[in-house]
């Protein structure tokens, strides 16, 4: 079995308290698919312009990503530049170039009709709603969103969340879609519209699992230093699905065990700028990571 993912890939130029990246790979579908490889292989959906650098484009092959859904249109890749502050949990954005991006309506290749694990990651709520409706058959899909679809496209994005199975999202964005200050109550209204599982992020707090009538709270793995949030959430997304998808069955306790290693794909994420943390680990790193961060909960 393998994972579906549609989403962005993008340039980024990142800037934090501890220093700055310039023009490197980035976008959701790209912390999605590289922590999401190390369990199954993944299908990626996106588009790049004509400027995205070949060694970019030559990795994301390396590591198990099968590549017939990434189109290459005339034009610029999204081109994204973010300013973090000591509070890495704000940001700013300061440029963003949507490039080829701006018009792009994903469409999946006949050779992923065999994926049954679909990752919707952080697009318009319309196009993923299209792109689900595309797909034949599948097991299992679970989409992502963010502020400026909840307060822009509201009517699409509650649309969508009728249709899938899991919504992951932070604690801002499931207050803000399901205007509860509660979170628990947030995850109730949301599941109310759709989806039996709920995966509510909350950052250096951890992260929140809902499924039907039960709760489980996974940790953040503690840290000394973080220097680039970017993508953590994606990679923490990719862990999950990566994990799920190895599954034969979803139960309570593959669905938990997936969010520990997703909290532990997202905590590799932020030590380093961009992808370059997930593009130097090994199984055993993360395994490793997984019984640490087990040792930290169990009492």
């Amino acid at each position: 079995m393998s994972v579906l993912v549609i989403g962005s890939v993008a340039i980024d130029t990142i800037e934090t308290p501890f220093g700055k990246a310039k023009n490197i790979l980035g976008g959701s579908a790209v912390y999605f698919s590289l922590a999401c490889s190390f369990f199954n292989k993944v299908k990626l959906v996106a588009v790049i312009g004509e400027d995205l650098k070949k060694s970019d484009y030559a990795l994301l092959h390396r590591k198990n990503i099968h590549l017939e859904g990434l189109k290459i249109a005339k034009g610029k890749t999204l081109n994204w530049h973010g300013k973090y502050f000591n509070d890495l949990n704000y940001r700013e954005t300061l440029k963003l170039d949507l490039g080829v991006f701006s018009d792009y309506e994903p469409v999946i290749p006949s050779e992923y009709n065999d994926c049954n694990y679909v990752f919707l990651a952080n697009i318009d709520p319309k196009h993923q709603s299209k792109v689900l409706n595309s797909i034949n058959s599948y097991k299992i899909a679970a989409a992502d969103t963010m502020d400026h679809w909840i307060k822009n496209r509201r009517k699409s994005v509650i649309s969508l969340i009728k249709k899938i199975d899991i919504l992951i999202l932070n604690d801002s964005e499931a207050r803000l879609i399901s205007k509860e200050a509660n979170l628990f109550s947030a995850s109730r209204w949301i599941q109310k519209k759709g989806p039996k599982v709920v995966v509510i992020k909350k950052g250096e707090h951890g992260v929140l699992l809902v499924h039907g009538n039960k709760f489980f709270g996974a940790p953040a793995y503690p840290l000394e230093k973080t220097f680039d949030p970017t993508g953590a959430g994606d990679a923490f997304a990719g862990g999950f699905m990566g994990y799920l998808s190895q599954c034969s069955k979803i139960t309570h306790k593959n669905l938990r065990l997936a969010t520990i290693y997703g909290q532990v794909m997202g905590s590799f994420c932020v030590e380093e700028f961009g992808v370059k943390k997930l593009l130097n680990l090994s199984k055993k790193d993360i395994n490793s990571r997984v019984r640490e961060l087990r040792k930290f909960s169990v009492f």
